[in-house]
């Protein structure tokens, strides 16, 4: 079944640009397009996409704002944000806003494709260098309060399940971690869920922030 995205930029041609990509493979659907976040909480309900692709800049109703009206909807789609910057702290909080990751807007096509599809296996949005991008943004404007909660929330993890977190926070894949640790990838996404539930978070990248705030991906 076809993976149905909405488009959310106020650049008709960005819009045009991504419908060209995506109209080029056969299981993701362009269902709609917004050009500014009233229209795209409007069109997610109107269009029930999986995937919103969301311009983080946006006239009237920026897209952070938008970001959380379209979260807060029944049954929500997924968010990934889309960028012209590196990390910065509109980035942080559209991924506070509930947005499972982000783009940057030149990434290469292959990637904004691949991070659709895996956002909807419950997999890595993020790219290594955008993983690391935010971390050393993290590492910049962290306090000890964030250390001391990130810490008291991962110490009831098991060690197997503090070993995915690590993986998560270095941005490797379902199937990437699977192989560093030597499990089935099933037995990953097992793991992921239980981290999810036992640290109250929505996705991967708010597990790789507690990761980083706890100090587990720092060097020893």
């Amino acid at each position: 079944m076809s993976i149905r995205v909405l488009l959310v930029d106020d650049d008709p041609l960005v819009r045009a640009g991504l419908r060209y990509l995506f109209d080029a493979a056969p299981d993701l659907t362009v269902v709609g397009e917004a050009g500014d976040g009233d229209e795209a909480v409007t069109a997610v309900q109107r269009h029930s996409p999986d995937v919103v692709l969301m311009d983080l800049r946006l006239p009237r109703v920026d897209g952070i704002t938008a970001t959380v009206r379209v979260r807060a909807l029944p049954n929500p789609p997924h968010v990934i944000a889309l960028t012209t910057w590196d990390v910065n702290d509109a980035v942080l909080r559209s991924l506070e806003a509930g947005a499972s990751g982000f783009l940057l807007k030149a990434a290469d096509p292959q990637d904004i494709l691949r991070a659709v599809r895996s956002v909807m296996d419950g997999d890595a949005v993020l790219s290594p260098r955008s993983t690391k991008q935010l971390l050393d943004h993290l590492r910049a404007e962290d306090s000890g309060g964030h250390r001391r909660s990130a810490r008291d929330a991962l110490g009831g993890l098991t060690d197997r399940e503090r070993e995915v977190c690590v993986a998560v926070g270095h941005g490797l894949s379902n199937a990437e971690t699977a192989g560093r640790l030597f499990i089935a990838e099933a037995t990953v996404k097992a793991h992921l869920s239980a981290i999810q539930t036992k640290l109250g978070v929505r996705n991967r990248v708010e597990i790789a922030v507690l990761a980083e705030r706890a100090g587990l991906l720092r060097p020893s």
